[in-house]
């Protein structure tokens, strides 16, 4: 289906935008639009970073975030009671430390959450290893829940996706294109990021490489039109085959001189063709780029970053170990540390958290996951309020997709909708964003859920709410005006501006 949208739409969406400045805070799902003006870098005074964390694989969100209340509970433990390995987490229920590592007896009751807000006689709770983003939901109000959140073409009701009558994203259920609609609204193959075209609306003004940074290779969605993705290693920014010594000297096999000349060579190439000097281009670019962050950055030792042992974690066996998404975000953290020295207002930075396709084995390795998501959030948390820039970054999650409801012997199968977090000082904490999914039961037919809106085969949860409604709530926080919106999410119009969530102050 084409993203074009009629003028006649655009104006019509645009005027419904503004219809909702009014409403403010007191109309928590709706979008607040009472900051709303043409925002963008030439006129951006203050600094603001957006980090997505990606969990690659496809989380289960159904044991990420459960529905408690009595139907929900049912259903949920029925559906995910198969043998030979139970998925289905507890509730009420002290943590049993004679059970195997990362089962449910093991793990313990779900964690209880307390919303800000009315849930209509739903209840909600957390993962049992996710105790810091409970404490940050309940009691900090610093942490926000998206429910049901997915890729779709336009508002697709459950009737509309079983007789065929409206299009449905291509792809779905696969890793590469679902990672890639993520990330750029389009399949494998797509060379924009929506984080990017952001960057290129707010950050134009700053004209730096250090805009859109990734801790973990290449992310298409820091890739703009205008803006370059940087990418950093877990330690800073990457050298060009030399170490530097005590006096900040390059050296190259421990000499000097060598490293001079590798410069000199790699930044002026040999001949004049085209395809060399755009090469000794880009190597010129990468090592001035790296003298100049490498300058900036703090030490990672160096409080609030540091020492070493903040990014050691507990796994689900109690051995003690690195955290390497928390390494991520330490650097991350770093950067922002920097972003002065750099002369920046806005930044976009992508982090990676690996293995969620949990086909099998799911008890332990979700466990696992959840351990580490945990405490890296907890320690970037940490070091961001520590440096006094809570309300200034915002952290949310993304994933290729949300798992089956129905477990397949001891592990979940690709899914569609999922839930996401939201965190920071800007954070309406305490809020959750678009509609708790009702939960069904599997019919005698097969593994449909009729009695569900929200379900389909296997359990599938039918997105309620688009990526780009999740973007455009984190956009507007960025300072992304009405028209901009548009710009970086063609196909919003097509969706209710009402459902756009309000979790963030602007």
């Amino acid at each position: 289906m084409s993203t074009s949208i009629s003028p006649s739409t655009r104006r019509l969406f645009l005027k419904q935008l503004a219809a909702f400045a009014p409403l403010g805070a007191g109309a928590p799902m709706a979008l607040n639009l009472a900051a709303a003006s043409s925002a963008a870098a030439q006129t951006a005074t203050d600094y603001k970073a957006l980090v997505c964390i990606f969990l690659q694989g496809g989380n289960d969100a159904f044991n990420t975030v459960l529905a408690t209340d009595a139907s929900s509970w049912s259903r949920y433990s029925t559906a995910r009671a198969q043998l030979p390995d139970s998925i289905a987490l507890l509730k009420d229920v002290a943590p049993d430390l004679s059970a195997a590592a990362g089962t449910p007896k093991r793990l313990g009751g779900v964690l209880p959450l307390t919303p800000a807000m009315n849930l209509q006689g739903r209840s909600l709770a957390l993962h049992p290893l996710l105790p810091y983003l409970q404490g940050l939901f309940n009691q900090q109000r610093k942490l926000a829940i998206v429910a049901n959140v997915g890729p779709l073409l336009e508002p697709l009701t459950r009737e509309q996706y079983k007789g065929g009558s409206k299009a449905i994203p291509s792809k779905l259920y696969s890793h590469n294109d679902q990672q890639s609609t993520w990330q750029a609204l389009r399949p494998e193959g797509a060379t924009v990021g929506w984080g990017g075209r952001m960057a290129d609306m707010m950050a134009a003004a700053d004209n730096s490489m250090f805009t859109a940074i990734s801790a973990w290779g290449n992310a298409v969605w820091l890739s703009g039109q205008q803006t370059r993705q940087y990418q950093v290693s877990l330690d800073g920014a990457v050298r060009m085959g030399t170490t530097v010594d005590a006096a900040g000297k390059s050296r190259l096999f421990n000499v000097p001189e060598l490293a001079d000349a590798m410069a000199r060579v790699v930044r002026g190439g040999r001949s004049q063709h085209v395809m060399e000097q755009d090469l000794a281009a880009v190597a010129a670019r990468s090592m001035d780029a790296e003298r100049v962050l490498s300058a900036a950055l703090p030490g990672a030792s160096s409080k609030p970053f540091g020492p070493a042992d903040l990014l050691n974690y507990t796994d689900i066996r109690g051995a003690v170990g690195q955290n390497t998404l928390a390494k991520q975000l330490q650097i991350v953290a770093r950067c922002i540390s920097a972003q002065k020295a750099l002369g920046l207002k806005r930044q976009v930075f992508f982090v990676n958290l690996w293995g969620f396709d949990t086909h099998n084995g799911q008890n332990q390795s979700h466990a696992g996951l959840m351990a580490q998501l945990n405490h890296a959030m907890a320690y970037f948390d940490g070091v961001v309020t520590a440096m006094g820039m809570s309300d200034q970054v915002t952290t949310f999650t993304a994933s290729d997709f949300g798992r089956s409801f129905t477990s397949n012997g001891d592990g979940t199968d690709h899914g569609w909708g999922g839930h996401h977090f939201v965190m920071g000082g800007a954070v309406r904490g305490g809020m959750v964003g678009g509609d708790i999914p009702v939960y069904g039961t599997r019919s005698q037919a097969g593994n449909d859920f009729d009695n569900s809106p929200d379900q389909i085969q296997n359990g599938i949860l039918l997105p309620r709410l688009a990526i780009e409604q999740y973007g455009a709530m984190l956009a507007r926080w960025f300072g992304l005006s009405n028209q901009d919106l548009i710009e970086v999410f063609p196909r919003l119009p097509y969706f209710a501006v009402d459902k756009i969530p309000n979790l963030l102050r602007t």
